[in-house]
């Protein structure tokens, strides 16, 4: 079950970090850093232990800086 919630978290929570870092800074590729270094401090901590999960962060990481771009286009043709 711990595993499950693990690769759930991986595949959730570092693009919807992306997403936030991103709305913050104004700026998708310091939003895309910083996640990097949480989740390269999540590796170093021994929090993140396979693999797998590195992979499925990655994924995500992917999908939440596609999204910040996405994000950031809506709100351009708004203005």
């Amino acid at each position: 079950m711990e595993t499950v919630i693990r690769h759930l978290s991986a595949l959730i929570i570092p693009g919807l970090l992306v997403l936030l870092f991103t709305r913050v800074t104004y700026n998708r590729v310091i939003g895309l850093i910083l996640t990097v270094a949480l989740i390269a401090t999540s590796v170093y901590k021994g929090y993140t232990n396979t693999f797998l999960l590195i992979v499925v962060d990655a994924f995500s990481l992917t999908a939440g800086f596609w999204m910040a771009a996405k994000m950031k286009q809506r709100i351009i043709k708004k203005s």
